[in-house]
């Protein structure tokens, strides 16, 4: 008799769970006004924000050329720096109006997701948050670095280094874009596990591919050629995956 009432009342929660509270009907063009309109917000603040970081770019770009030590930057063509600065500020402006819209973005998709589907989205955020700022940092701090004095130090005694401002930029902001984004790999495991898509034994039964994938991960995502920082955001992803897994199994998925 007592299994039958906790088989009844874990059903009843997740009914409630699987719920969408406050549903309101919306037509087809209501959505499409909604998502123009949040679109345009979302919009202005990347503007705001790349205007604002264009008025102390010099100081970003100083700070992004720190981990290049030894090497020498040159302008190839009238104006190379200016573009330059408007990458900078265009990624950095980007930066800091990601909180407006992925704010946004939450606000568009609430009304269609359940309860359950709720719960992650305090979770969700705040681990992507973070992990894509340590994706930020452990590209400043060890990718960028590690890749530049391999190939200063591999020509040191043949070439000296000088390099185009642009080319370095791209490099640069590529790498570290890239890295933030890779750093994301827990928050999805999080989420299916969360979901029962995947279980935490299902994901360590696939550790042989997520390696090879990691290694195929790790070059094309590094904008260089050298093994060294491509094993390193390998290993880094590879680090992330199985901490994704102790996570997913420590919730009880």
């Amino acid at each position: 008799m007592t299994t039958k009432v906790e088989t009844s009342n874990e059903k009843d929660k997740n009914s409630y769970l699987d719920e969408i509270p406050n549903e309101v009907e919306m037509g087809f063009f209501d959505h499409l006004e909604e998502l123009r309109r949040r679109i345009f917000y979302s919009l202005i603040a990347v503007v705001l924000g790349v205007i604002g970081c264009f008025l102390i770019v010099k100081p970003i770009v100083q700070l992004l050329q720190i981990p290049a030590k030894g090497a020498k930057f040159i302008q190839l063509a009238p104006g190379e720096f200016f573009f330059v600065s408007l990458q900078v500020a265009g990624y950095s402006g980007i930066l800091v109006a990601s909180p407006f819209i992925l704010y946004h973005i939450i606000q568009f998709v609430l009304p269609g997701l359940t309860r359950r589907e709720r719960r992650l989205i305090g979770p969700v955020v705040f681990g992507s948050s973070i992990l894509f700022f340590a994706g930020l940092a452990f590209s400043y701090w060890v990718l960028v670095p590690a890749a530049l004095n391999f190939f200063i130090s591999y020509g040191a005694d043949v070439v000296e280094s000088q390099w185009s401002i642009d080319k370095y930029f791209k490099f640069v902001l590529l790498l570290m874009f890239s890295t933030g984004l890779a750093f994301q790999i827990p928050v999805i495991q999080m989420a299916i596990g969360f979901l029962n898509i995947i279980s935490s034994k299902q994901m360590l039964s696939a550790w042989r591919y997520v390696i090879l994938g990691a290694m195929v991960l790790g070059a094309i995502l590094t904008p260089s050629t050298d093994p060294l920082t491509q094993s390193l955001l390998a290993g880094a992803v590879l680090g992330l995956y199985f901490s994704g897994i102790g996570i997913v199994k420590l919730s009880g998925h």
